[in-house]
C-alpha cells in the first residue's frame, strides 16, 4: 500500500463513483457497463434474461468467473462488492432454493437498489448487507463460495481482504473472482492518486504480487487467466493500460 495514499479520501472517491453508477448508469465512466459488456465477458444470455434488467444495466464487472466458482445446488455464496446485485442474482439461479446468496457492499445507494430489485423479483434466497471487504461482518466458515468482480483492486489492504475471505469460507471452500492487475508495478504518483484508485487503475497490483497474496492467505490457486474482452474506455485509463500493462484477470482458488 502506498503510504501517501489518503485512505479516507479513497473511500469517499470510491463511494462517489459507485453512487453515480447506482443513480445514473447511463453516464460516462472510465469503464464500460451493461448487458453488452456482460455477454462479451461470458455471461449466459439465458441467465441474464432471468434476472432484473436494472441490475444488468448497472453491471460494472471486469470479467467472468462463474465457471471457476462451479456453483452447486445448496451452496451458500458471498458476493463482495455486490453493487446493484447482478452477480448475486446470477449466483442465486445456480444455487437454487436450498442455497443462499449474500451480497456485501459499502454504498447506500447500491444496497437500496439491489434490495428493491430483489424484492420486486421475489428472489428470497438473496440478501444484501452493508460492510467492508477488509472486515467482513460474518462468522467464521459461513460460506461455501466467495465471488467478487472488479472490487479487490479498490482496497488498500488486499492482503487483509484475502485473509477475511479465507476466514469466512468453510473447509475446501472456493473463491472465484475477476479483478484488475498490472504487468508492471505502478509508480507512487499513480498509487497515491485516489481518483485513479476509484477508476480501478491506481489499486491495480502487479499480478505476481496479487497471486502471492492469495496463496499467503491460505489458498491453492487453480486458475489464473486474462480477460482479453475487457478494456477501459477513457483515454486516461487506456494510457495506464498501455504503459503499465493494466488488465483484467479471472482467478480461481480453493481454501487449503
Amino acid at each position: 500500500m502506498a503510504e501517501s495514499l489518503d485512505i479516507d479520501r479513497l473511500e469517499r472517491e470510491v463511494k462517489s463513483v459507485y453512487r453515480d453508477v447506482a443513480d445514473a448508469p447511463d453516464e460516462e465512466f472510465h469503464f464500460e457497463m451493461g448487458r453488452a459488456l456482460a455477454e462479451r465477458l461470458g455471461y449466459s444470455p439465458a441467465d441474464l434474461d432471468r434476472i432484473p434488467d436494472e441490475a444488468v444495466d448497472s453491471f460494472a464487472g471486469v470479467g467472468y468467473h462463474f465457471d471457476l466458482a462451479a456453483l452447486e445446488a445448496g451452496d451458500d455464496v458471498l458476493d463482495l462488492g455486490s453493487g446493484s446485485g447482478m452477480d448475486a442474482f446470477v449466483a442465486a439461479l445456480h444455487v437454487g432454493d436450498d442455497g443462499s446468496v449474500t451480497g456485501l457492499d459499502m454504498t447506500d445507494e447500491q444496497l437500496a437498489n439491489a434490495r428493491q430489485l430483489r424484492d420486486e423479483a421475489g428472489m428470497e434466497t438473496v440478501s444484501f448487507e452493508q460492510g467492508y471487504i477488509e472486515e467482513l461482518p460474518f462468522e467464521d466458515e459461513m460460506f461455501d463460495v466467495v465471488i467478487t468482480n472488479g472490487v479487490v483492486n479498490l482496497s488498500a489492504a488486499k492482503d487483509r481482504v484475502f485473509e477475511e475471505i479465507n476466514r469466512v469460507l468453510r473447509p475446501n471452500g472456493r473463491v472465484a473472482l475477476s479483478d484488475i492487475t498490472s504487468e508492471r508495478r505502478l509508480p507512487e504518483r499513480i498509487k497515491s492518486d485516489a481518483d485513479l484508485w476509484a477508476a480501478c487503475i491506481g489499486g491495480a497490483e502487479q499480478v505476481d504480487d496479487y497471486t502471492t497474496m492469495v496463496e499467503t492467505a491460505g489458498f491453492e490457486l487453480t486458475t489464473v487467466r486474462e480477460n482479453d474482452e475487457y478494456e477501459f474506455i477513457s483515454e486516461q485509463a487506456q494510457g495506464a493500460c498501455q504503459t503499465y500493462g493494466v488488465r483484467s484477470i479471472s482467478l480461481g482458488a480453493r481454501k487449503r
